[in-house]
Parts: structure tokens; C-alpha cells; sequence
């Protein structure tokens, strides 16, 4: 049954019992209403594309990138001020490296 058939069904329910049944037929309309809203619900979900679920967005890998840039470039350049090559260049830069590829890759 329809919601507009359900609203029709509780007004003519309501005029065969009288104002003393208005909360009870209120109640049960809502009812089904929310019952139907939900249903509603559950089949967009369920349609929806799995595709927002698979892993980052745009922005923030976007993101990512930014902030893996600046943070790099900042450790470079500090640790070039303090004392020409030092190992601790390749061991930032590896750590950047690995994280935006496990954050980039894809998820099973």
C-alpha cells in the first residue's frame, strides 16, 4: 500500500472512530511511514556505487601530496642548513615515499 493509500486508510479510519483514536492512528501512520522512509533508505544504500568506498578521494590524496611536498622539501632543506649529505635525506624521503604509496594503492 501506497503512503497517499495509507493517509487515506487513517482518515477514513478516523472518521469511523471518532476524534478519541487520533493519537493512535497518528502513531500507526507514522509508523508506517518511517517504516517506509527506511526501506527507502536501505535501497539507496544498497544501489549506491561501491566506488566512495574503495579508497581515498581526490582531495585528500591531493592533500596528501601537499603536505608529503612541504614536509620533505622543510627536512631537505633543514637538514642541508645544518650539514651538507647526510643519510638522513634518503631514509625522510623513503618514509614519504612509502606512505603515499600505501595510501594510494588500492584496497581489496
Amino acid at each position: 500500500m501506497s503512503t497517499g493509500e495509507e493517509l487515506q486508510a487513517a482518515l477514513s479510519a478516523r472518521r469511523d472512530l471518532g476524534p478519541d483514536y487520533d493519537d493512535a492512528l497518528a502513531a500507526s501512520f507514522l509508523d508506517k511511514v518511517g517504516q517506509e522512509v527506511d526501506r527507502r533508505v536501505d535501497e539507496r544504500l544498497r544501489a549506491a556505487p561501491a566506488s566512495r568506498q574503495r579508497g581515498p578521494s581526490d582531495g585528500q590524496r591531493l592533500a596528501l601530496a601537499i603536505v608529503s611536498l612541504s614536509l620533505g622539501t622543510g627536512a631537505t632543506v633543514a637538514l642541508a642548513v645544518v650539514g651538507g649529505f647526510n643519510p638522513a635525506f634518503l631514509v625522510i624521503w623513503a618514509g614519504i615515499v612509502i606512505v603515499n604509496i600505501v595510501f594510494n594503492s588500492p584496497r581489496a
